[in-house]
């Protein structure tokens, strides 16, 4: 592998490792030589969230950035033609790994979806949104594995939807103060009695608690659904998918525990042993 290649790839590590997540990304449970084009995959995502949540220029702008991170992608296939080390690292996984644009492609469809619209009226375009902004993720990494399966495919869409449910569990008021969304289902809001009001305030109510104890309950259902990809995944690329999914159950184990939906949960290394000591070996939840 070229220098500049290998270079690349560390950069991307470093970014991956410097970023605080819940769940494992490019961590020391997956084969070393995952761990780099991993990272190539989630700083790639990662940027392109920045764009969609954290770039303070006018909506415009970041459109256009990324619409030409979309075409980027698309052709993207010699290392040597790129500059910049997340190009340059995701150039050669593409390459090395045969990568399908598609999944790239939504994750940009999903981030260009967040700059027009903040509200969803039913389960329905939650999972939707779903499918573009955190099942690519998952496709991605079983893609380098090998030729995935349909049922795989279908373990893992279960899991990563159910990750980005929790993500949005734990990001209730901040997605609302920072970006004005609310990715609750509007009509189980009101069928609750919860109103954006009580969102904007932070008080946990009952109605809200009610709420969210129905949404925490189906984000496990579908956890539970796509765990059996822990099983047919072999070495450490099944020990990761685990560790992934038991690390999704135990913050959603948190956020149950919590008399406060709006506090985040931050795993302690007693949870990070039990998520590996339940990753060891395969077994049903």
């Amino acid at each position: 592998m070229p220098t500049r290649v290998k270079a690349a790839y560390r950069h991307c590590r470093r970014r991956a490792a410097a970023h605080y997540e819940n769940f494992p990304v490019a961590s020391w449970l997956l084969p070393r030589h995952l761990r780099g084009p991993v990272a190539a995959i989630y700083c790639f995502a990662r940027d392109a969230d920045d764009l969609a949540d954290e770039d303070p220029r006018p909506v415009a702008a970041r459109r256009a950035d990324l619409l030409a991170m979309q075409e980027r992608v698309e052709i993207l296939e010699d290392p040597a033609a790129e500059h910049d080390p997340e190009w340059i690292a995701l150039a050669d996984a593409r390459a090395r790994f045969d990568l399908p644009a598609a999944p790239f492609r939504d994750l940009i469809d999903a981030f260009l979806q967040d700059l027009e619209q903040t509200r969803y009226a039913s389960f329905g375009e939650v999972m939707d949104y779903c499918r573009r902004s955190a099942n690519p993720v998952g496709r991605l990494m079983l893609h380098l594995e090998g030729e995935p399966t349909e049922p795989m495919l279908g373990y893992s869409d279960a899991i990563c939807t159910a990750l980005q449910l929790i993500n949005f569990y734990q990001d209730l008021q901040q997605d609302l103060r920072e970006n004005n969304r609310i990715y609750l289902p509007q009509d189980e809001m009101d069928q609750y009695g919860v109103t954006e009001a009580m969102l904007a305030a932070g008080q946990t109510r009952f109605q809200l608690r009610n709420l969210m104890q129905f949404q925490y309950a189906r984000a496990d259902r579908l956890l539970r659904a796509g765990a059996p990809l822990g099983g047919l995944l072999r070495g450490r690329m099944g020990l990761e998918i685990r560790a992934i999914i038991n690390g999704g159950a135990r913050v959603l184990w948190r956020l149950r525990q919590q008399d406060d939906v709006f506090a985040r949960p931050r795993l302690r290394v007693r949870d990070f042993w039990v998520i590996f000591a339940h990753s060891l070996r395969p077994r049903r939840r």
